[in-house]
């Protein structure tokens, strides 16, 4: 049947949470909203067991997950860490790159535009993200130095000449030839987004006001207040804060950002600014243990334990094991958030930032049928993407 009526649950849209509501599905959007059950025949129904019933999780920002990394060259790596991400409640997500050569990121891109034919099943694809080459050396993270440049034109035109399945960058604006790239992603609809920047304040503003309205993970790879020849500047953290309308994303698993940041981060943005992300590797979803950082040829190996990875030498994080349930959790027991704000940073912000929310990132009449079920601690009970259930069918109505 091509109807479907999700029934008996705790409705989540962007302003309230509909008690005993239902939600009408057809040829995979959202077709009606109620209060109760509606009298509809010729439908399947689910009953959502006085669950929560929200919009699907959309992460913009993850490497991978289920032990599989984007970077691995595979369709088998995109696939896994879709269907990975889709039993965690992520019904659309951004793969994400990190600094290395062109002739690799030339292979990721044959091999996204593959995988993205390919994913019937797992979360949806929005485009790639590329984190990198244009990054500072001081704020390089996990990054690969022998990669990191300056923005050259010639270079990046090669690059997006490859594909057209890239909707952001992440760069550090501060570098010689920033701005003009900044402009040159914005003319063609691209995110340009900074991340790994030692900027100071003045250099922020100026990379606003040419296109680059985003900061990848806030508070990670990036400057706070400097001292230049004795003097204080403000860095891309408070640049964040002191620009309203600058939004920003977050790794908010509890161990990159701590409770007191997380309520900072909250107050100051609002849910409106801030989108929930993963910043995932491999090893999401997968038991603790070793595993690789990166690629599977020439990663990293790391540890991953108390919920994050770490150097082998337990000195420093060596990324994520987030998965989106987790941040909402995060959000709202560590952080002390209302769900519905919690939710809508995982969901309609995310979606605005990345510029899908109209079709999808709220439950609203003609949207796609994206769809999480929960309990009160978030843990993910069914998954609806594009109005198909990855659980077993629903019986009739």
């Amino acid at each position: 049947m091509a109807r479907t009526l999700l029934f008996n649950g705790k409705v989540i849209t962007p302003y309230r949470i509909i008690r005993n509501g239902s939600l009408l599905i057809e040829g995979g959007k959202i077709a009606g909203i109620f209060q109760g059950r509606p009298e509809i025949s010729d439908c399947r129904a689910i009953d959502a067991k006085g669950l929560y019933i929200s919009p699907g999780f959309i992460d913009i920002h993850t490497h991978g997950a289920g032990g599989h990394d984007f970077m691995d060259g595979t369709v088998e790596a995109y696939i896994g860490a879709a269907m990975e991400h889709a039993r965690h409640g992520t019904t659309a997500l951004v793969p994400t790159t990190v600094a290395s050569t062109t002739e690799s990121l030339k292979e990721t891109f044959e091999t996204y535009k593959k995988a993205k034919s390919a994913n019937t099943h797992g979360a949806v694809f929005l485009g790639l993200h590329l984190e990198g080459p244009y990054f500072s050396m001081e704020q390089r993270g996990a990054q690969d130095p022998r990669h990191i440049r300056n923005p050259e034109r010639e270079h990046y035109e090669e690059i997006l000449s490859w594909s057209d399945d890239i909707v952001r960058w992440s760069a550090a604006p501060e570098l010689d030839g920033a701005m003009e790239f900044g402009r040159f992603l914005r003319d063609r609809g691209i995110l340009p987004s900074i991340g790994h920047s030692d900027a100071i304040y003045e250099e922020v503003l100026e990379a606003y006001e040419n296109g680059y309205t985003h900061i990848t993970h806030l508070y990670s790879g990036m400057s706070g207040v400097r001292r230049i020849n004795a003097y204080r500047y403000a860095g891309v953290i408070e640049s964040a804060f002191l620009i309203d309308e600058m939004t920003v994303e977050i790794i908010a698993d509890g161990a990159h950002l701590p409770e007191s940041l997380l309520k900072l981060i909250y107050k100051i943005k609002g849910p409106d600014k801030i989108a929930l992300i993963t910043d995932s590797m491999r090893a999401a979803g997968m038991p603790e243990g070793e595993s690789i950082l990166g690629g599977i040829r020439d990663g990293q190996k790391v540890l991953v334990e108390d919920g994050v990875a770490k150097l082998m030498d337990r000195t420093a994080f060596a990324g994520s094991v987030a998965t989106a349930d987790r941040l909402v959790r995060t959000m709202t027991d560590i952080a002390d958030v209302p769900l519905i704000d919690a939710v809508r940073m995982m969901t309609i912000t995310p979606a605005r930032i990345m510029g899908v929310d109209d079709k999808k990132g709220s439950i609203a009449i003609g949207k796609d049928a994206d769809l999480v079920l929960f309990d009160d601690n978030i843990t993910v009970d069914t998954v609806i993407i594009g109005g198909r259930a990855l659980d077993a069918d629903a019986p009739p109505c």
